[in-house]
């Protein structure tokens, strides 16, 4: 089995729920942006499997846990966007979970290096119970 190209994989949607805040708050803290903008971004750095209406209830809840804030800026486009920015709360959230990411990331690297066997180890036979 050859391995795909990252455009080739399909996300799995678990995964993606899993690290959404995080990919937010990274994102937040290189500029401060508007749900739409964040949801392009997101399809920008390859992770098309993200849906729309995915991010909005992200961001709620950041801003509830405020680990980000938001304002409302006009535009001559159609209504008032509503614009994200990091809190000092939510870089620090951010700086812990980039860490527990890297940690589980270099774990399961560590794993998924070894070479995979050929075909799948046959099951062992139970011990024989003792009296």
């Amino acid at each position: 089995m050859q391995p795909r190209t990252g455009a080739e994989v399909p996300h799995d949607p678990q995964l993606l729920k899993g690290v959404l805040s995080l990919v937010l708050l990274r994102l937040l803290a290189e500029q401060e942006s508007y749900g739409y903008q964040l949801v392009t971004r997101i399809h920008e750095i390859g992770l098309t499997g993200v849906a729309e209406g995915t991010v909005y209830p992200a961001l709620a809840r950041l801003e509830r846990e405020r680990q980000v804030t938001s304002r409302l800026v006009p535009s001559s486009a159609g209504p008032a966007r509503k614009y994200y920015r990091l809190t000092p709360h939510g870089y620090d959230a951010l700086v812990t979970a980039q860490a527990t990411w890297e940690g589980l990331a270099g774990v399961v690297a560590t794993l998924l290096s070894r070479p995979v066997p050929t075909e799948p180890v046959p099951a062992q036979q139970a011990p024989a119970k003792e009296n």
